[in-house]
């Protein structure tokens, strides 16, 4: 599915969360990767006093910071009830999904497509956004589109760029970026969303994506999130060197060691093509099995 929208009328629609605010700091460090810096600005926040819009966003951001960083539980308690809002019953949905064996969460799809036939749901941006991303990790490429494709907000223009890209479709993911750019360029979302766009099409711009990812890790620091980015560029662009030297940052005791699923897949890939002994690539396979037997890596 495709909007048909006109671009003029859909520009018109686009939320301006990019303007500074009380949450524009929490917005950035979670759009980066910096969970944790996300979380303590979000409980900073709250001594704060701010419209009753962003106190309810603040703590749908507090939500999606913990199940960033894992902590499923707590997002399950704190976002599970009637008495909840719907966005936050959808981020307990999300955290459900992603704490379940693999053979439960059809199960989980399930629910979350009886809590978006509430009428609400027609004009809930952050459950259509959460709801996107639980059709993403199932793989219903056309759901998680049907939930964003409108653009009503950057951070749904974003995930229509990435959507777009993963079925090929460029002309689409160039225009839902354009979209992004006439809102807000120098937003954090469309600097990543050009970098994205740049490693998909291929070698010859992936330095391009290589310059944004490092200059939003020199603004910001590095995290998990950009350095494995980073990688991705560099392997693209053939550097397999400085790609392996992102990777074993990424998953350095700074960053919490051999935990994050992506830069373990990343490393033991730029390993294969920088001609690793399988002995050197090992102890990274091992601690994929070990602690993300799931993964269909």
């Amino acid at each position: 599915p495709h909007a048909s929208n006109p671009q003029k009328s859909k520009k018109q629609l686009i939320t301006t969360m990019s303007e500074p605010d009380e949450l524009y700091t929490v917005r950035a460090q979670y759009w980066l990767g910096h969970y944790a810096l996300s979380l303590d600005e979000a409980r900073q926040a709250a001594r704060r006093p701010m419209p009753p819009h962003l106190k309810s966003e603040r703590e749908e951001l507090v939500l999606r910071a913990q199940l960033a960083l894992g902590n499923y539980d707590k997002v399950i308690a704190d976002g599970s009830g009637m008495d909840k809002p719907l966005s936050m019953q959808a981020l307990a949905l999300h955290a459900k999904y992603l704490s379940s064996p693999l053979d439960a969460r059809p199960s989980v799809v399930d629910e979350l497509k009886v809590l978006m036939s509430n009428p609400e749901a027609a004009s809930n941006t952050s459950a259509q956004l959460t709801a996107c991303h639980i059709y993403l990790h199932a793989n219903l490429l056309r759901e998680a589109l049907q939930c964003v494709h409108h653009g009503l907000t950057m951070e749904h223009l974003a995930m229509c760029v990435q959507i777009y890209i993963k079925i090929d479709r460029f002309d689409l993911a160039d225009e839902s970026f354009n979209l992004l750019k006439q809102a807000d360029e120098d937003s954090i979302l469309a600097q990543l969303a050009s970098a994205y766009l740049a490693i998909a099409k291929g070698s010859s711009t992936s330095a391009d994506a290589v310059h944004v990812f490092g200059g939003l890790s020199e603004q910001y620091g590095p995290s998990i999130m950009l350095l494995n980015c980073m990688a991705v560029a560099n392997m693209v662009a053939g550097k397999y060197e400085a790609a392996e030297s992102n990777l074993k940052e990424a998953l350095s005791e700074e960053f919490g060691g051999l935990n994050n699923a992506d830069a373990l897949v990343n490393i033991v890939v730029c390993g294969q093509h920088m001609g690793r002994k399988p002995a050197d690539l090992e102890r990274y396979l091992n601690a994929l099995k070990a602690g993300h037997a799931d993964h269909p890596f």
